[in-house]
């Protein structure tokens, strides 16, 4: 789970490869998706750090 301050539009779904993008009342946004390595989490990372949003956590989170 990748959690951004600000939000991002539905629009961006598809720039960050299938996450699924959820848009909190805080005003943050949730990118959240299956497995990736360690290469495609840097190239996740590094589109967040392209759209100039600061980024606040990323957490492993396990399926229920």
């Amino acid at each position: 789970m990748i959690r951004i301050k600000g939000h991002l539009d539905d629009r961006w779904a598809d720039w960050f490869e299938g996450m699924t993008l959820t848009r909190e009342d805080n005003g943050e946004t949730l990118l959240t998706g299956p497995g990736i390595d360690q290469a495609a989490l840097h190239g996740l990372l590094k589109k967040v750090r392209d759209l100039g949003m600061p980024l606040i956590s990323v957490n492993c989170v396990e399926p229920d």
